[in-house]
């Protein structure tokens, strides 16, 4: 049986074909954090709402190319249509410092929380992809077997 549409408040964005969902509440930093790995060479997908189909992800057709820079408006980029995802980044100020495996419920997808003020944060993006496709090996925290 195929799995139902899923319809989330986020942002996707992709690196060499590898999705990752940003999820977290209303002025979180979501846009802000996408519109920083975009200006690195990401990939837009979604911003605001994400539909995602088993697990692949896409943006509503309505929002495709959309990005909303808060303070500033809503701005056509480039983006690719859809994405497989590989990591979900739940946007937190309270990001413990060596955290647990986890996984996000409803995709069952590696879960990697992080605050989007901080300076390093598409850097930290870019390194927990990595991890979760195995191309780095992690000692302790997210990804430590």
């Amino acid at each position: 049986m195929a799995s139902p549409l899923l319809r989330l408040h986020g942002n996707c964005v992709a690196r060499e074909g590898a999705g990752v969902l940003i999820v977290g509440p209303p002025g979180s930093g979501k846009s802000d954090l996408t519109l920083r790995l975009l200006r690195r060479g990401w990939d837009l997908i979604a911003d605001d709402r994400v539909e995602i189909d088993g697990l692949t992800a896409r943006a509503p057709a309505a929002l495709s190319g959309l990005l909303e820079v808060r303070g500033f408006g809503i701005v056509r980029c480039q983006s690719i249509p859809e994405t497989d995802l590989k990591l979900v980044i739940a946007l937190t100020d309270d990001v413990p410092r060596l955290p647990q495996p986890d996984r996000h419920l409803g995709l069952d997808l590696p879960l990697v929380r992080l605050n989007a003020a901080h300076a390093s944060a598409p850097e930290r993006v870019a390194l927990a992809l990595d991890c979760a496709l195995g191309r780095v090996a992690q000692v302790a925290g997210a990804f430590a077997p």
